[in-house]
């Protein structure tokens, strides 16, 4: 399991057993629990005072689970409430979670399961909570930095449509901020107060993600042993941030089409409809214009998303931001490690600007880190930097180089003592490039793929999983 962020939670339970033990593993993770064995004490605890995520029973004296929530909700609408309860009781765990809950547990759980659900509510609450500045930074942990015309003219174009009622559309590379934008056109808009919830489309099979969407009754498909209230439920009145939307399916797209135009949706193998007040906000890397060309991506939905679109510049296309940003992430990440943040030479700020980034601002923020550590609080310099660019280079450099150019530069850095695994690190790069463009060519059929690489599907997801590539599609005939 990743670890968690610490973060102070508020456990509700009149167990002494219950609490015993959930204080116990929390704080093993490295939580600050606050404890309340009433519900009505509960809510006032929540009210007085700021945490992160509340988890309470259901039965309690003096104010059940279900009333807490909806009015702890009221209250503090961004702050994540699960709720833990019995089998028998999953229709008041629904109604929970129509009224505000994050979501909930049925009794008997194991601990992975809580400790993976208060991982997710923490993300949650930091996605909501975490302030953006735009083109400043030093007040916030979360910035969008530069002072580039391009993205003066960015600051500026998500102030003027922040505030608007129309769903956005955020085009560019991968590792540009699109998330970081996202968060900020919430956090600057009228539905700040409301949930914010982020989904990437890509990391959620696509069996799945109709369900994650737009939930599911009892029965509706194997697996389905009770009704699931879908994100888009629970977003009402705030935003949902889809990442990724190039990547879904054809299917979902058109169920996404009709919430989008009716403001209104029906839960998988359900016929009640249900109304959603909820802003869009997507975003892609992919080429849409291709991905209709192709027959990928519905042009009807291109159009309703994009009324107002946002395309943030690549890193090479904004290179004098660089000396702003590397000192942003020195500062970020000496903060971090309980150092001070060190000086850097003018000449390893050169350097840093000559690279091409195709990994964006993302590779830019990973290198700093390294060059952190290497400097130990010492002034850095350009071999501090050298040494970071060499070690475990990206394959998206790699893909930027001759084939004889980045074996140099393995080579130049294994002679140096850096590495002993030149030939490890370029049979990883060039795999990584092969499965890369094989799943893309198939476009993103798996069994095809592994067939023109001449692996089976099996290691095929494996690998793609092991590299954080999109696993594409699993089950399709080739």
């Amino acid at each position: 399991m990743a670890s968690v962020a610490a973060s102070k939670i508020l456990l509700i339970e009149d167990d002494p057993g219950i609490v015993m033990t959930l204080r116990r593993v929390l704080v093993e993770e490295g939580h600050e629990v606050l404890v309340e064995t009433r519900g009505d004490a509960g809510l006032a605890r929540a009210r007085g005072t700021e945490c992160d995520v509340v988890i309470t029973d259901w039965k309690l004296p003096g104010l059940n689970g279900v009333d807490l929530i909806r009015e702890l909700h009221a209250l503090k609408a961004r702050l994540p409430i699960i709720l833990i309860t019995a089998h028998g009781t999953s229709e008041t765990a629904i109604e929970a979670t129509k009224s505000g809950a994050f979501d909930y547990l049925l009794k008997p759980f194991e601990m992975p399961e809580l400790l993976d659900l208060v991982e997710k509510a923490v993300a949650s609450r930091r996605l909501m909570a975490g302030p953006i500045d735009l083109g400043k930074h030093g007040t916030s942990r979360d910035a969008l930095v530069g002072s580039s015309r391009v993205m003066q003219s960015l600051y500026k174009e998500v102030g003027r449509i922040a505030s608007k009622p129309v769903d956005v559309l955020i085009r560019g590379e991968t590792g540009t901020g699109k998330e970081l934008i996202a968060r900020a056109i919430y956090q600057h808009s009228h539905r700040s107060r409301a949930p914010f919830i982020a989904i990437n489309c890509a990391a959620i099979p696509e069996t799945l993600l109709e369900s994650e969407l737009f939930g599911h009754e009892r029965g509706a498909f194997t697996g389905a042993e009770a009704r699931r209230i879908g994100r888009f439920e629970q977003a009402h009145q705030g935003t949902i941030f889809l990442d990724e939307i190039g990547d879904m399916t054809p299917g979902t797209q058109v169920k996404l089409l009709r919430v989008l135009q009716d403001k209104c949706l029906q839960r998988l193998g359900g016929k009640e409809t249900i109304s959603v007040d909820v802003r869009v906000v997507a975003a892609t890397h992919r080429d849409l214009e291709q991905a209709i060309r192709q027959k990928q991506f519905r042009e009807d939905l291109y159009y309703r998303l994009s009324v107002v679109v946002i395309t943030l510049p690549p890193l090479r296309e904004r290179k004098e931001d660089i000396a702003e940003l590397t000192r942003y992430f020195l500062h970020k990440y000496a903060a971090d490690l309980g150092t001070a943040g060190p000086s850097i030479q003018d000449e390893a700020i050169e350097l840093l600007q000559a690279q091409s980034w195709p990994g964006n601002v993302r590779e830019l923020e990973n290198v700093v880190r390294k060059i952190l550590l290497l400097a130990q609080g010492y002034t850095i310099n350009v071999e501090h930097v050298r040494i970071a660019l060499s070690r475990n280079p990206t394959p998206g450099e790699a893909a930027h180089q001759t084939l004889r150019e980045y074996v140099a530069v393995l080579l130049a850095a294994a002679q140096r003592g850096e590495i002993d695994d030149a030939r490890g690190r370029l049979h990883q790069v060039v795999e990584k490039e092969l499965l890369e463009q094989a799943i893309r060519l198939a476009h993103g059929n798996q069994a095809k793929a592994a067939r023109w690489v001449g692996i089976s599907r099996l290691t095929m997801r494996e690998k793609l999983i092991q590299f954080g590539l999109h696993p594409g599609r699993e089950a399709e005939n080739p």
